[in-house]
């Protein structure tokens, strides 16, 4: 099996890469290992465009909460186009420019699985507490952008699974603060989580937002 981690230098997904260590032939690309930009098309088309042959799983690990020393708004009045620009970029832009180069690392004639990392806080469904503005508007157009793109990759990946994954509330740097009063496990724990869900998902799972338990996360 052949797997590739995208933001492979972050809490998760550094814990992705050593997972699939023993397992999998994995390939990791980060920002601060490779300079990847997932903002930038011309950086993430360079990286992407220099890897050859397929690959049976490929996870984007990537994603920030807080961006530039702003974290989330808690009422309309501290909504900025700047912050929302800022938090579409990295949530939401990025994640798209890798699957737009993605979709061609991965095999017609098998099962392949490629896993972009949500949070709950973008299901629409779920939603009864508000705030955090930017990063729950960038996390649900994400999970639309997957769900879409896994429409059209059937087309010509007919075993294809392409998923959203909330992860849960892991212990990385992505914003300490903001776990207080959550139940949070390590990078590891939450990777082997991931990883045991994306085992058990099929085509049929295809274009699915899932939690770390392989439970269904309403949109």
């Amino acid at each position: 099996m052949r797997a590739l981690v995208i933001g492979s230098s972050g809490g998760i997904g550094r814990a992705l890469k050593a997972a699939l260590h023993g397992r999998a032939d994995v390939i990791g690309l980060s920002r601060r290992d490779d300079e990847l930009d997932i903002a930038d098309e011309a950086s993430v088309a360079r990286l992407l465009g220099a890897l050859e042959g397929s690959f049976d799983l490929i996870v984007v690990a990537t994603g920030a909460l807080v961006i530039g020393g702003v974290g989330p708004e808690k009422t309309l009045k501290a909504v900025t186009a700047g912050g929302l620009a800022a938090q579409f970029a990295v949530n939401t832009i990025g994640p798209a420019l890798v699957l737009k180069h993605a979709l061609r690392l991965m095999p017609r004639d098998r099962v392949s699985r490629l896993a972009v990392l949500s949070a709950r806080v973008g299901s629409i469904g779920d939603n009864a507490l508000g705030g955090w503005y930017g990063y729950r508007t960038a996390k649900a157009a994400l999970n639309q952008l997957v769900h879409t793109a896994a429409i059209e990759a059937k087309r010509t990946h007919p075993q294809s699974v392409l998923v959203a994954l909330h992860p849960g509330t892991v212990e990385t740097g992505l914003a300490p603060e903001q776990r207080a009063g959550h139940p949070t496990v390590s990078p590891t724990v939450a990777a082997a989580n991931l990883l045991a869900v994306l085992d058990r998902l099929a085509p049929s799972d295809s274009g699915g937002f899932f939690d770390w338990k392989g439970e269904v996360v309403p949109w």
